[in-house]
């Protein structure tokens, strides 16, 4: 899995949608599709994409397929995120100066 692959999944709107679903805890697909005008072949396609990504996992249990956030996936895209957290609070100091010599 590389960054291009999470970032892709989750620009999807449903996915995006799917995997704030799982935040909330494990569900199947059937549970995982409510409330989206879907059928069920859709939202498999749609777990697929999040599953090659990375960003989740499936058991099976019985004949049901439960779906989770995976936590190595999670902590991937964390990895990435932070390399650029580093910018910010100096862009938001230059920031404040800026404003505060435009307030002079």
């Amino acid at each position: 899995m590389n960054e291009t692959e999470f970032f892709k999944a989750l620009a999807d709107p449903t996915r995006r949608a799917v995997f704030e679903r799982l935040a909330d805890g494990e569900m199947n697909a059937t549970a995982l599709r409510q409330g989206f005008a879907m059928s069920q072949p859709a939202i498999s396609q749609h777990l697929a994409v999040l599953r090659s990504a990375g960003l989740i996992a499936e058991q099976k249990l019985g004949r049901n397929v439960m779906y989770r956030i995976n936590p190595d996936g999670i902590a991937r895209m964390h990895q990435w995120l932070s390399r650029y957290h580093a910018f910010w609070p100096k862009r938001v100091d230059e920031l404040r100066q800026l404003l505060k010599e435009m307030d002079q």
